[in-house]
C-alpha cells in the first residue's frame, strides 16, 4: 500500500480541541444511519422494536471491542447494519409455532438471539481464514453468489417502504429528496452524511406542517410528543436479555453471509484509503474477530447488529486523519448519547412518513448494490454456471414468501426465503464447475461488496 503524504496519523499533534473536533465529524456520520435502524424496527414491530438508546451503546461499545481486537491499528466506527432489516420484519410476522400469539415485543428478544449467532459466524469464518487463507475461502463466496443475496435482502423491503411513505406522501417526498441531493450534489462533510440531513431536514418541514394543523392520511397527527415528554432527561439504556429458537436463528443467521463480505470489502476499502494493508497487519482474522464480538454483544443486550460503516471510511478520506482514536472518540460521544432517553424519545417521534421517503431510496439503494457488487466484479452471466446460480438464489430469495417448515424432533423448524437462498447460492457454486473468482485480482470490485449507504469511491473515480 502506498502511504499517503498528507496523511495524519498521528492525531495528538493537532491538539486536543481538534480532536475532538474530528471525533464528533465522525460520529455525525454514522449517526443518521445508525439510529434509522432501530426507527426502522420498531416500525416492523409496532412500537415495540429496538432502543435508540440501546443502540448507540452498543455502537460504542461494539467500536471500542472492535479496536481492541484489532489491536487498536484499525480506525473503523461499527454502526447499525442495514442488511438485518429484513430478518427483523420476517420475526415480527412470525405467526406460527411457539410465535403464535406472541406479542411484537416478546417476539424481539429472539430477533437478538438470531443476531448473537449470526456474530459467532463471525468467528468461525475468522478461524477458517486463519487456517486456510483467505483466498480459498472467498471461492465459496463470490459475488456471483453475495450480489444476488443482497439483493433480495433489498426488495424484500420494498412493501415496508411504500406502506410507511403513503401515510404522508408529501413529507415523505422531501425525506427521500433530501437525501438524494446531499447523496448527489453535497459537497465535503455534506455529501457524507445524506440520512443525517435527510433526518433533520425533514423532521423540520413535519413540525411546520404540525404547527400549520396539516395532518396524515388518516386523519392523525403528523407528530406525537407524549413519550418524549414522559421520558427523563438523564437514564440507563433499556438493556433486554436476547432468547434462543431456532427459527429465528435460521432468519437471523444465513444474513451474516452478506455482512462478512461487507466486512472484507470494508476493511479493504479502509486499506485503500489509509495506505496501510489491514488484510494482513493486524489481519483481516482479527477484524473479523472483532466484528462478530461487537455483534454479538450486541443482539445479546437487545440492540442491532453492528457492520462497519463506509460511511466513516468517507470522513477520512475527507480529512485525511487516519489516527484511530479520534474514532475512539467518537464512539465515547456515542456512548454518552446513550445515556439521554428524553433525545432518543424526540428522534424516536419520526413520522413514519420520513422513515418511509428515507427507506424508499435506501431499501432500493441496498439492492442496488447487490447489483453493483456483481458488476464491479465482472461477473460473467454468459457462462451458464452464474445465470443458474444467481437465478436460483433470486427466485428462492423472493419466491418462498413463507419459507420451508419442517420437523426435526418434535421440533418446527422454518428456514426463510433468504436461508434457503443462501444454501441453495453456495451448494450450487461449490458443486458446478467454472469457479474462477479470486480474491484480491479486482481490488475496487472488492472494495464495493457490502451494504454501504456511501460506498468508497473506485481508483477511476477519484482520478
Amino acid at each position: 500500500m502506498n502511504q499517503r503524504n498528507d496523511a495524519i496519523r498521528n492525531a495528538r499533534e493537532l491538539g486536543i480541541p481538534q480532536m475532538i473536533i474530528l471525533g464528533l465529524q465522525h460520529m455525525f456520520a454514522m449517526f443518521g444511519a445508525t439510529i434509522l435502524v432501530p426507527i426502522l424496527v420498531n416500525n416492523y414491530f409496532e412500537g415495540e422494536g429496538l432502543s435508540i438508546q440501546v443502540t448507540l451503546l452498543c455502537a460504542g461499545l461494539g467500536t471500542l471491542l472492535f479496536h481492541v481486537c484489532s489491536k487498536f491499528k484499525v480506525p473503523a466506527f461499527l454502526g447499525s447494519s442495514f442488511a438485518y432489516l429484513g430478518g427483523f420484519a420476517t420475526v415480527a410476522n412470525l405467526n406460527a409455532g411457539k410465535f403464535a400469539g406472541m406479542t411484537m415485543g416478546e417476539k424481539l428478544p429472539y430477533a437478538c438471539g438470531g443476531i448473537v449467532v449470526a456474530g459467532l459466524l463471525y468467528l468461525v469464518l475468522a478461524g477458517v481464514i486463519k487456517l486456510v487463507g483467505i483466498h480459498r475461502v472467498m471461492r465459496f463466496l463470490p459475488p456471483v453468489v453475495t450480489g444476488p443475496i443482497i439483493i433480495c435482502i433489498g426488495l424484500s423491503l420494498a412493501p415496508s417502504a411504500i406502506g410507511n411513505a403513503s401515510t404522508n406522501w408529501p413529507l415523505a417526498l422531501i425525506a427521500f429528496c433530501v437525501v438524494v441531493i446531499f447523496n448527489i450534489w453535497g459537497k465535503g462533510m455534506f455529501k457524507i452524511i445524506p440520512i443525517l440531513m435527510g433526518v433533520v431536514i425533514s423532521y423540520c418541514c413535519a413540525l411546520i406542517m404540525n404547527a400549520c394543523g396539516m395532518t396524515n392520511v388518516d386523519g392523525s397527527a403528523i407528530l406525537d410528543f407524549t413519550n418524549a415528554a414522559q421520558s427523563s432527561l438523564i437514564g440507563f439504556a433499556p438493556l433486554r436479555l436476547c432468547k434462543f429458537d431456532i427459527t429465528a436463528i435460521l432468519v437471523m443467521a444465513p444474513i451474516a453471509i452478506a455482512t462478512m463480505m461487507e466486512h472484507i470489502g470494508d476493511i479493504s476499502a479502509i486499506s485503500a484509503t489509509v495506505g496501510e494493508n489491514f488484510i494482513e497487519d493486524p489481519g483481516l482474522h482479527r477484524t473479523l474477530i472483532g466484528d462478530g464480538l461487537a455483534t454479538a454483544f450486541a443482539g445479546l443486550v437487545g440492540g442491532p447488529a453492528n457492520t462497519t460503516y463506509g460511511e466513516n471510511t468517507g470522513v477520512l478520506e475527507l480529512s485525511h486523519v487516519y489516527d484511530p482514536s479520534v474514532v475512539r472518540i467518537a464512539a465515547g460521544f456515542a456512548i454518552i448519547l446513550s445515556f439521554f432517553p428524553k433525545a432518543a424519545a424526540v428522534i424516536g417521534s419520526m413520522p413514519s412518513a420520513i422513515v418511509g421517503g428515507i427507506s424508499f431510496i435506501l431499501y432500493g439503494m441496498i439492492s442496488a448494490i447487490g447489483v453493483r457488487n456483481i458488476v464491479e466484479n465482472h461477473v460473467d452471466f454468459t457462462h451458464s454456471r452464474n445465470l443458474i446460480i444467481a437465478a436460483v438464489i433470486l427466485v428462492s430469495g423472493l419466491g418462498f414468501t413463507d419459507g420451508l417448515t419442517f420437523t426435526v424432533g418434535g421440533t418446527s423448524i422454518t428456514l426463510t426465503s433468504l436461508a434457503i437462498a443462501a444454501l441453495a447460492g453456495i451448494i450450487l457454486n461449490a458443486i458446478l464447475p467454472g469457479n474462477d473468482y479470486e480474491f484480491g485480482k479486482n481490488p475496487s470490485g472488492d472494495i464495493n461488496r457490502g451494504v454501504s449507504f456511501n460506498p468508497q469511491k473506485s481508483e477511476e473515480d477519484k482520478k
